[in-house]
């Protein structure tokens, strides 16, 4: 397939209610998205690892010059034959596994278009119907907290999700856990802790959680294996897994028990689906996460989503849980009780409305 053309966008998108984890409080997210022109078919991916490099070592406006400068002239004018083809030209460039992702999961979608697929049926999909899990950042009293897993809980979601930093403590847990003795809860740390820790995840280990996901650096496989070998609870890594060969050594390692895959860390949805594969060869349980995009990056991972043998509820957020509009369309809206559908339009399905791009537009290669 021949790229003729390919623009970068750099928003910044305003957040319905502060988003609190151990590294950071977001009331807009930064993202950048990725055009790719091939003839008259247009394919769009997106990544956000937010507006400063916290979550990882990557920022959106580093994205932004990279493809720009760097990605987009290497790619213009390439006839590529498919998505392994596109990661061995950008292999040579060290890390940088958002820009990548971006695009890379545009490529994707330009290339389910050009089939006239969707692109859940094109990787595998196994129904278009996909479990959505509840995600509840940091509050800033317990009876926000409680009130929020109790709306999670009526609304029907399979698992709730609470994000836990250094000062939230094991009682947060442990409250949450006596007012819903059966409801599915993992905390996510976001690499907030260190070995110093342990008492803390011991008392952790009480209360009958799913998991525990990425409590320690994201660079140290060594210590989650040691802090895993302490622990009954499963380590599900998050931050850690930035490609294929490191969750390889993160299981070969004892360094976790679930694998949580977002396409945005990994390098996009090539490298994403190589690392299910992983996961099911080994018959290690795995979960697809996902950053705060819009609806173009959350295609991509509802997509994902699809695949069989996936063992928990999707990060997916339907429409109004994050932004008052999303700046792309249609909406994602819950087509049940904890589920959402896939599209059944070619591609991922979704694309900026230009008039909301304009609006929260940053910077562009191009005119929107």
């Amino acid at each position: 397939m021949r790229i003729d053309k390919i623009d970068v966008f750099h928003v910044a998108m305003p957040l319905i209610a502060p988003w609190k984890t151990s590294f950071s409080e977001e009331t807009v997210i930064d993202s950048v998205l990725v055009r790719i022109q091939s003839g008259d078919l247009v394919g769009w991916g997106e990544a956000a690892p937010y507006a400063a490099p916290e979550f990882c070592a990557e920022w959106a406006s580093g994205l932004f010059y990279l493809i720009r400068d760097i990605f987009k002239p290497l790619l213009e004018g390439q006839d590529i034959e498919d998505a392994v083809t596109l990661q061995r030209m950008l292999s040579r460039f060290k890390g940088n596994q958002f820009a990548k992702a971006a695009i890379d999961t545009a490529f994707w979608d330009l290339l389910a278009r050009s089939r006239d697929m969707p692109l859940w049926q094109m990787i595998g999909g196994k129904s278009a119907t996909v479990k959505v899990g509840a995600d509840i950042p940091v509050q800033d009293s317990m009876e926000k907290l409680l009130s929020d897993v109790q709306k999670s809980v009526d609304a029907g979601f399979s698992r709730i999700k609470m994000k836990f930093r250094p000062d939230s403590g094991a009682k947060m847990v442990r409250s949450v856990r006596e007012a819903f003795p059966n409801a599915v809860l993992h905390i996510d740390c976001n690499s907030g802790f260190s070995r110093d820790d342990l008492p803390l995840f011991r008392e952790l280990d009480t209360l009958g959680l799913t998991m525990i996901e990425q409590p320690l650096s994201s660079d140290d496989l060594l210590d989650h294996a040691w802090l895993q070998a302490q622990l009954e609870t499963p380590i599900c890594l998050d931050e850690s897994i930035i490609s294929l060969q490191r969750a390889q050594q993160a299981l070969d390692f004892g360094a976790a028990r679930w694998i949580n895959i977002k396409h945005g860390r990994v390098g996009g949805l090539t490298n994403a689906l190589a690392i299910y594969a992983l996961c099911i060869e080994r018959d290690v349980p795995c979960w697809i996460g996902g950053m705060l995009e819009s609806c173009v990056g959350q295609g991509v991972s509802m997509a994902l989503a699809t695949l069989p043998g996936l063992a928990y509820a999707a990060d997916i957020f339907p429409e109004g849980r994050l932004y008052a509009k999303d700046m792309a369309e249609p909406p994602i809206h819950l087509s049940g009780p904890g589920e959402a559908k896939a599209p059944d339009r070619p591609g991922h399905g979704f694309a900026p409305n230009p008039e909301r791009l304009a609006a929260c537009l940053v910077k562009a290669s191009e005119s929107p």
